[in-house]
């Protein structure tokens, strides 16, 4: 009977002190109240959502909590141990801040962001301060059971763990170093990922929450929002006084809402500025939808150098109540059934778990050390994973983690383990990764996928295969080869080589190889190029001006730094024609010939950012303009070769992307030559229109840089210059999955070509220049879309139908 009693008693004692789950909304008598202050005891607890819904757990038993809201009265709430939720209205007020004495506009709030502004170059950490150094653990987690993403092929990491896998788990602590001349570096000293045996490098760059929010962008799960400190605030959002903070560093607190959502994407939310010197205390931001997502990030003022320098910060998505899409890591979330469950205790008003957690990225900083001497190099990588980083003890973890790794952390670990090895995971993501490069692996050996299948009007179908082996095979050796037959011509050709890396640092690699096969008449190939991988490139299917040649040749690829990459070349090819062409040169007239030629390459990337880790570099954030320059030299008399030329070109790519999704590219290349070179080592624009009678039997697919209403073989020049603009417009967002784009193109060339008398072939020159329009309306379906073009100017033909094209585009999308 006396324990009995004993374990009422308790029973009684641990209820009295249980932690309530307390939920609930606030609303004006006609709409939600968004970032609402709850308080107990006059201390700040949480705010609202968007929604006016709030949430937050009452560890203090206190017996009541108060909600406040400027221009409305305040009201106090009295707790129930049998409720749990609560619906609560508040009335206007006539409630002024005394604090705020502003009487030259209308909207107080709109003068203090202005000089909030206006002051960025003295808060502003970047802009402040020459330096700093910090630490920072994250912990990133994926518990997803209930929603998809679909996103484009440059995040299919996080697709595939997202959809496939649905669970991650991950720590890291990085060093980052900034100097103002030499911007930010990420050096990882220690992460560990679950169910993986080396981490996934492409999902240590992801950018999940952007470290600033005075940029003109805040990122959140690699999206874009306009940001609510940009230089032109009042353009995109509106902003009203909600309250201010108590303390020895008070601060207004700024409600925050984007004007034009469907035109410029922007986030809701709250800025917490410093009354005194305006700079950022702490921000939050969401997006409420299918998911809800919200950002924070907290800062503390370091007295030092009068600065406010971020603290903490967190980016979460949670289940949302419906509605409007939202866009993360380049694609749009979808969600299925929620699991609902009767209305008890610890569920929200909805009856969904409100603990429940689809995605969640933590950072907290430590060991800040302001304006000290940093020896950073501006062509270093902007992340870099230390080797011994991907194997570190327990005792590291548990003196960088910031917050504990809960049970419950060490249960989705486990969890996270089994599922990646049962779904085979991390072969998913590497088959794909290579995939992007043009390969599929299969043990030591990489497919070349460029090598299964093509069709173009010469060979006709052409199969084969080919490959290069891979690290399992050798870390510093490979082997490359292939071998095709084309049904139509009925030739087999083959290429064979090898490489032997020089320097793992540079990623100097010397190779030797040996190809015969057939090439494009007048196409001018950047070597750098060939990191660029198409799987479907339209515009082979219609070429029929091809030579034959017999290469050999040697080559040393090399980075001077992760932006610049070269490759040098030495080749000796052996030409044969396929079309009864002949080259007249000092009296001498040539069907075959043999071209010595020395080849160097380069590309640029100067704005680009890149990560490094043991054995491997990614550009994890391309930034445009990009360059890329060639030279050849071909040498008349050095092994047996006929010619003497020079050839040069260089080209510049350049892209800019806004925030309401639309984007243009701009492509500037000039291309000179000079001395004897036959018409086989000319240049053309990349015509893409077929040589038929009727505009439907030119149908075929549009290319992605190909002029469409130029017919092959129609222009050749020795000097050319090409301009290519496209504008994508915003997408048309007609339903979730239905989106398609309209783009805007404009094509233009010039160019010339001296002593065509000593081509056996007559052609046209450039030198009125040839202009071309174009529309397309992509992604109608399954990758589909349509594409219509017409030239004009000085080329424009009299027959209206020869100046129009009309094709099918098509983008495929993993």
């Amino acid at each position: 009977m006396l324990r009995l009693l004993v374990f009422v008693c308790c029973l009684f004692s641990i209820t009295g002190t249980a932690q309530q789950y307390i939920t609930g909304t606030v609303t004006t008598q006609k709409e939600p109240l968004a970032f609402a202050q709850i308080s107990i005891n006059n201390n700040p607890v949480t705010l609202t959502d968007i929604n006016g819904v709030f949430e937050f757990t009452n560890s203090t038993s206190a017996k009541e909590f108060t909600v406040s809201y400027i221009g409305f009265a305040p009201k106090t709430i009295k707790l129930k141990d049998s409720k749990f939720n609560y619906s609560i209205v508040l009335k206007a007020s006539q409630e002024q801040l005394n604090e705020v004495v502003l009487t030259e506009q209308n909207n107080p709030a709109n003068e203090i962001i202005a000089l909030a502004i206006k002051n960025k170059s003295q808060n502003d950490p970047d802009q402040k301060l020459s330096s700093y150094k910090y630490t920072s653990y994250n912990k990133f987690i994926i518990d997803n059971e209930d929603f998809k993403v679909d996103v484009d092929s440059a995040n299919f990491e996080i697709e595939t763990l997202l959809n496939s896998s649905r669970a991650y788990l991950s720590e890291k602590v990085s060093t980052y170093e900034y100097s103002k001349e030499k911007g930010l570096k990420e050096t990882v000293k220690g992460t560990n990922t679950a169910g993986f045996e080396k981490p996934v490098y492409e999902l240590l760059a992801l950018q999940l929450q952007s470290l600033s929010w005075y940029k003109e962008d805040y990122t959140v799960f690699e999206t874009d929002y306009a940001s609510p400190l940009s230089k032109k605030p009042f353009n995109n959002y509106r902003y009203k006084i909600l309250d201010t903070t108590t303390g020895s560093r008070p601060a207004y607190v700024i409600y925050f809402k984007p004007k034009r959502q469907r035109a410029v994407a922007g986030l809701e939310g709250v800025l917490y500025l410093d009354t005194k010197s305006l700079a950022l205390q702490k921000a939050i931001g969401q997006l409420n939808g299918v998911v809800n997502i919200e950002t924070t990030q907290e800062f503390s003022y370091l007295d030092s150098q009068d600065v406010w320098f971020p603290e903490s910060s967190s980016v979460t998505i949670k289940p949302g109540k419906g509605g409007k899409s939202i866009s993360v890591f380049g694609g749009n979330i979808s969600v299925g059934q929620l699991q609902r469950k009767n209305t008890k205790k610890n569920d929200t008003i909805s009856g969904i778990d409100a603990d429940k957690l689809y995605l969640s990225s933590t950072s907290t900083v430590s060991d800040v050390v302001l304006n000290p001497d940093l020896a950073l190099s501006r062509g270093n990588y902007a992340i870099e994973i230390l080797p011994e980083a991907i194997d570190k003890p327990e005792s590291f973890w548990e003196t960088y983690r910031s917050e504990p790794f809960t049970d419950r952390d060490k249960a989705t670990s486990k969890r996270v383990d089994s599922i990646v090895k049962a779904e085979n995971i991390e072969r998913r993501i590497d088959v794909i990764q290579n995939f992007n490069e043009g390969y599929y692996p299969i043990g030591f050996w990489d497919v070349d996928l460029r090598t299964l299948v093509k069709y173009n009007n010469y060979e006709g179908m052409r199969l084969g295969t080919g490959g290069i082996t891979n690290q399992k095979f050798s870390k510093d050796f490979r082997l490359e080869g292939y071998g095709v037959y084309g049904f139509k011509d009925h030739t087999f050709k083959y290429s064979f080589g090898a490489g032997v890396l020089l320097r793992e640092e540079s990623s100097s690699w010397f190779n030797v190889n040996y190809t015969s096969d057939v090439a494009e008449v007048g196409s001018f190939v950047y070597l750098t190029d060939k990191l660029v991988y198409s799987l479907f490139e339209p515009r082979l299917v219609n070429i029929d001006f091809y030579y034959q040649h017999k290469t050999w040749r040697t080559s040393l690829q090399h980075k001077f730094t992760p932006k610049l990459l070269t490759e040098t070349m030495f080749r000796r090819s052996h030409i044969f024609q396929t079309a009864g062409y002949r080259f007249l040169d000092n009296g001498v007239l040539y069907n075959d010939y043999r071209i010595t030629e020395a080849v160097f390459a380069v590309r640029w990337s100067p704005f680009s950012k890149f990560l490094r880790g043991p054995r491997k570099t990614i550009e994890f954030e391309e930034n445009f303009p990009k360059f890329s320059a060639q030279i050849v030299q071909s040498f008349d008399g050095v092994l047996e070769g006929d010619f003497n030329y020079t050839k040069i070109g260089a080209k510049i790519d350049y892209q800019i992307k806004r925030l309401n999704k639309s984007h243009t590219a701009i492509l500037l290349e000039g291309d000179y030559s000079f001395g004897n070179i036959p018409l086989t080592h000319l240049f053309h624009a990349y015509p893409n229109a077929p040589t038929k009678e009727t505009v439907f039997q030119r149908f075929s697919v549009a290319g992605r840089r190909s002029f469409e209403t130029m017919y092959f073989s129609e222009f050749f020049s020795d000097k050319l210059a090409t301009l290519q603009i496209r504008h994508t417009l915003r997408p048309l967002n007609f339903t979730t999955k239905f989106q398609p784009e309209v783009v805007l193109i404009s094509r233009h060339a010039i160019g010339d070509s001296g002593n065509q008398e000593n081509h056996s072939r007559p052609y046209n020159t450039l030198n009125h220049g040839y202009n071309e329009a174009g529309l397309e309306i992509n992604k109608l379906f399954l990758g589909f879309g349509t594409s219509f073009a017409y030239r004009y100017g000085a080329y424009h033909l009299s027959d209206w139908t020869d100046n129009l094209s009309i094709k099918f585009t098509f983008y495929l999308k993993l």
